[in-house]
């Protein structure tokens, strides 16, 4: 009896072993191939101002924390309820509408196109149907969303590129779609074509409106043996009487990205992540995500006239509260005397005021910028 148990975990011993030397390989994926470059070593992408992001080489222990809730995190509502309102088809002109759906997907209207920014309207974000779920549904059904013109789809991870979602996007709409180097291959797995280009590629949606895709600071991943080997980005979306910049998913980094975006012209308008920036208790910033410091600082360089926070209060991904990242921007913006910067109701569309100049503010210091502020915002869960 102890012999055949003996051979029986051995055997279970030799399988794992295979599974942890066979699987990952068929997991990884070779998504772009190309000449190497200053962000390209021929095998994998990685951020061009040198400084890595500690997720991307801890992700297993990140996982294993999520997964067994010994991270921390404080408890989450289960379910939030909206008020959502219907948008109009169009907006013409440069009159500019803008409607946070959910997590960082904004449906943003003007010059006649509807653009839509990394749409995930699945109800979980992960591979197989797994990972965390919605805690609100979207704030524009999908069956009430106007004919989509274009889609920007910022990187690879799972609760922005949404196979499933830009599978009906193309069934019904045929959009442009465009995103980073390598993203193509995984759009392609769904059988939707989309425009793939490198940091500083531009396209023309029509006369006087391009998009350009620019860099920010990240990572990307499928699975985790795929690491990196699609790119990440932002955008900036070029329209008369200024623009539109998408930051996508960003952490700091050098945060000279955000002065690279503005040199494109004045923005009307940023969709700048405020969510998921605290990996730890009590953190007040990671470097996978920037949060309400930093996005501050973003807004603050790109001279942007408005600013709406998204990645945030959609999906359970880290250790703040729920409502944490809005409660913190409000506090920041005042302290830091910027004006137009906040959040808005899933699902209300706002419309967007032409674009003003700013005038200048000193940079933020995140060490002197935590001294300043309330006690209350510093002891936000």
């Amino acid at each position: 009896m102890a012999q055949s148990l003996g051979t029986i975990l051995l055997w279970i011993v030799i399988i794992l072993c295979l599974m942890l030397t066979i699987i990952p390989r068929f997991l990884d994926a070779r998504y772009y191939r190309g000449a190497q470059g200053g962000h390209y070593d021929g095998q994998r992408f990685f951020n061009a101002d040198g400084e890595q992001d500690e997720m991307a080489g801890n992700r297993a222990g990140f996982l294993w924390r999520y997964l067994t809730g010994s991270d921390g995190r404080p408890k989450w509502p289960e379910h939030v309820a909206i008020n959502p309102v219907a948008p109009r088809q169009r907006v013409a002109g440069q009159a500019m509408v803008a409607t946070w759906v959910g997590h960082a997907t904004v449906l943003v209207q003007t010059q006649g196109l509807n653009i839509l920014t990394d749409p995930v309207w699945s109800k979980t974000a992960g591979p197989l149907g797994l990972g965390p779920a919605r805690v609100t549904r979207p704030g524009i059904a999908f069956g009430k969303l106007p004919k989509i013109d274009v889609v920007l789809v910022s990187h690879d991870h799972y609760d922005h590129l949404d196979l499933a979602t830009l599978k009906r996007l193309w069934t019904r709409d045929h959009p442009l779609i465009v995103t980073s180097l390598g993203n193509d291959s995984v759009i392609r797995q769904a059988g939707v074509p989309s425009h793939a280009l490198d940091w500083g590629g531009r396209i023309a949606v029509k006369p006087g409106v391009e998009i350009v895709v620019t860099r920010n600071h990240h990572w990307g991943s499928r699975w985790f043996a795929d690491r990196n080997r699609a790119l990440w980005s932002a955008f900036v979306v070029r329209l008369p009487g200024g623009n539109v910049f998408f930051a996508g998913d960003t952490g700091p980094g050098d945060l000279t990205w955000a002065n690279a975006a503005a040199s494109y012209g004045p923005v009307r308008l940023a969709l700048l992540p405020i969510g998921a920036f605290r990996f730890a208790p009590g953190q007040m910033m990671s470097g996978s995500h920037i949060g309400p410091i930093d996005a501050a600082e973003v807004y603050r360089r790109l001279g942007a006239s408005t600013g709406i926070g998204v990645h945030w209060g959609t999906f359970h991904l880290s250790s703040e509260a729920y409502d944490t990242p809005p409660r913190l921007l409000a506090a920041v913006t005042r302290v830091a005397g910027l004006q137009g910067f906040g959040t808005v109701p899933l699902g209300q569309p706002r419309v967007i005021a032409p674009y003003v100049a700013r005038k200048p503010t000193a940079p933020i210091d995140r060490v002197e910028i935590v001294g300043r502020l309330p006690a209350a915002a510093r002891a936000l869960p």
